[in-house]
């Protein structure tokens, strides 16, 4: 089985007190004991980022690791990768994830990963690259369109309500055919496809949502129905 959790924003990076969300991946894994592998790419694998991840992971049933393409563990990322049941990719530059991945050929090890059924999941950058295309920051000033790796059909805007921007610069772009129809996530807001249709929505934040956005003579926005984690 097939499986992403695409993050809006929240988990450990965003909301280190709130464990909701990612207790809510790990149990995914089907694992007793999983191993979880943190990609930081994005964020030109930020030492304090990692830090986050195992200062939270390493309390947790599982067995933590990270992958810096700055400083590579092994010449065999393939094997590194494949031995895994989660991989998790932090948020920051989606343009440059994108681009050392391809030129390590990561995008193809991870696409492996995934049709031999390792969990992938990530927030923010770490959601929208596994969409066709994503909305992103990665230019500097302004929200911009941006081809992604396509594991998931049409595109994904992170942080929906957590930047002013954020779903303003959605619709104009789905209204401008600029970029396609797709989803949208709240912060605390995770969308857990199965193969490539959701299975679930789920939340850490009582009142976070995710939506469907498309364009039918206008922009259309749907509230979908998600599941709140916590009490």
């Amino acid at each position: 089985m097939r499986q992403i959790i695409a993050l809006g924003g929240g988990g450990f990076s965003m909301e280190p007190e709130n464990t909701l969300m990612d207790t809510y991946i790990l149990k995914q894994s089907g694992k007793d004991n999983p191993k979880i592998c943190f990609i930081p790419t994005a964020s030109g694998d930020s030492e304090d980022y990692i830090q986050r991840f195992y200062r939270f992971f390493q309390t947790q049933n599982c067995r933590p690791s990270h992958l810096s393409l700055f400083r590579p563990p092994t010449r065999d990322l393939e094997s590194f990768i494949l031995e895994k049941d989660i991989i998790y990719v932090g948020g920051g530059n989606t343009k440059n994830l994108l681009a050392l991945w391809k030129d390590w050929g990561l995008d193809t090890i991870l696409r492996k990963a995934w049709n031999q059924g390792i969990l992938l999941a990530g927030i923010s950058a770490g959601s929208i690259c596994w969409f066709e295309e994503g909305v992103t920051d990665s230019y500097g000033e302004g929200l911009e369109p941006l081809n992604c790796l396509g594991f998931l059909k049409g595109s994904n805007c992170p942080h929906y309500d957590g930047e002013a921007d954020r779903r303003p610069t959605y619709h104009t772009l789905i209204g401008a055919n600029k970029i396609q129809a797709g989803i949208a996530a709240d912060d605390g807001v995770a969308i857990h496809y199965i193969e490539q249709e959701i299975g679930k929505i789920v939340s850490s934040r009582a009142t976070s949502k995710a939506y469907r956005v498309s364009y039918e003579h206008k922009v259309i926005e749907t509230e979908l129905q998600t599941e709140f984690l916590g009490s």
